[in-house]
């Protein structure tokens, strides 16, 4: 498949530079996969779509402020009892760091630098007297390594003190506030993304009091959104692009509200690219440790909650014996997810979903061309919603798939 065929016509002046206010008076474009029907409506339209039984689940993951501003200095390596270095060899030049995602040894996180030629090994970048990093490694593909003297927790909270909103480059104006980059529903003890899971930004605390009123099922995942989510796809063929993965969490009892919605045939409503990818994601892991002949306990259980597959060689059943049916597809999981989604894939949680409206040529346009099941027809759509003035990106409108 071509990258190029993913390609659109955008005017600058339809990119959504801060959201509408009331969140919920975004418009909302209601496409039907089967039918292909478009209907023009706003956000807070949506109740009108969805009935009781279904279940909406979103991404709790909080944003913090990655974008942290700093000098580089050359430095000794004589440490003074307040961890900070004692003599400077070169404090003028300025630079930013991203900070991507912390890694599994304490205080190292991969990141991005900005200029790169200057930051080298063995330099030490100062935010503020009290908040710095060394640089440990530089890799080939342009990320970075570095040492923080404090934890995870301490740095994002030194981040959030001293660190800028991560907002993407196509919005010129950063918000004053951290709040206008987060949904209404970020969970306080899930912070970690570098960027924000948008298609929540429509929801209002009072429509979602409306949607539980319904009989709307609420649920939550966790997704930390990395920086790889939004970029385009640079490779000639589709096929060639590598994700980069990004940290999941899903609960025992998220995993039972669907598991239950799926077997009771009630449908699976995804708030955002970035729960398809969490639920789907987690999905192809369970097919593809039944396809490898683990061994199960009983019909319909893995081995034990912990993902430490069952491999005896006696005692279970073999995946021959233990058919998976749509709404055993899921358990509880605590890692990585690097699931590419492209036209061709089989969706097998997720009934419907709400997303915004997506860069050319990026994984998420194509995720979304392969739930409507038609790339012409969702090439189709956003040519309609550009004549329509519909607001594009992350502050934009939105769209209901079904």
């Amino acid at each position: 498949m071509k990258t190029s065929i993913f390609e659109y016509n955008l005017p600058p002046g339809l990119i959504a530079q801060k959201p509408i206010s009331p969140r919920d008076h975004s418009r909302l474009m209601v496409v039907g996969k089967k039918n292909k029907k478009i209907e023009h409506r706003h956000f807070y339209d949506i109740e009108d779509y969805l009935k009781k039984g279904d279940l909406l689940v979103w991404n709790n993951s909080k944003v913090f402020k990655a974008r942290l501003f700093g000098r580089l200095e050359a430095v000794d390596r004589d440490i003074n009892r307040d961890g900070i270095p004692d003599k400077s060899l070169l404090d003028q030049q300025e630079v930013e760091i991203f900070l991507v995602r912390p890694m599994e040894n304490e205080g190292v996180w991969k990141v991005l630098g900005k200029p790169g030629r200057r930051i080298k090994p063995g330099m030490v970048v100062r935010f503020a007297p009290d908040f710095f990093c060394e640089v440990i490694v530089k890799e080939r593909g342009g990320d970075i390594l570095v040492q923080f003297l404090d934890n995870e927790a301490v740095v994002r909270d030194k981040a959030n003190k001293y660190g800028r909103i991560p907002v993407p480059p196509y919005v010129k104006d950063e918000p004053d506030q951290l709040e206008i980059y987060q949904t209404v529903y970020a969970n306080e003890n899930r912070e970690g993304s570098v960027a924000a899971p948008t298609a929540g930004f429509h929801f209002t605390p009072e429509l979602i009091q409306k949607l539980k009123s319904k009989g709307v099922e609420l649920a939550e995942v966790t997704l930390h959104v990395g920086l790889g989510t939004f970029l385009p796809v640079k490779s000639e063929r589709v096929e060639d692009h590598v994700m980069h993965s990004e940290w999941v969490e899903v609960s025992e009892d998220c995993v039972k509200k669907i598991s239950l919605a799926k077997m009771e045939g009630r449908r699976v409503i995804a708030v955002g690219t970035t729960t398809v990818r969490t639920l789907e994601g987690l999905a192809e892991i369970v097919i593809r440790a039944y396809e490898e002949g683990h061994l199960f306990k009983t019909k319909g259980e893995l081995a034990n909650s912990n993902w430490k597959l069952d491999t005896r060689e006696r005692g279970g059943l073999t995946s021959k014996d233990l058919p998976i049916t749509n709404y055993q597809l899921l358990k509880s999981y605590t890692g990585d997810i690097d699931i590419f989604i492209k036209p061709g894939f089989e969706f097998k949680v997720v009934d419907a979903m709400i997303t915004n409206f997506h860069l050319p040529k990026s994984t998420l346009l194509m995720l979304v061309c392969a739930f409507a099941q038609d790339k012409k027809f969702m090439l189709d759509c956003y040519k309609k919603a550009v004549e329509e003035k519909y607001r594009f990106y992350s502050f934009g409108d939105a769209m209901l798939i079904m």
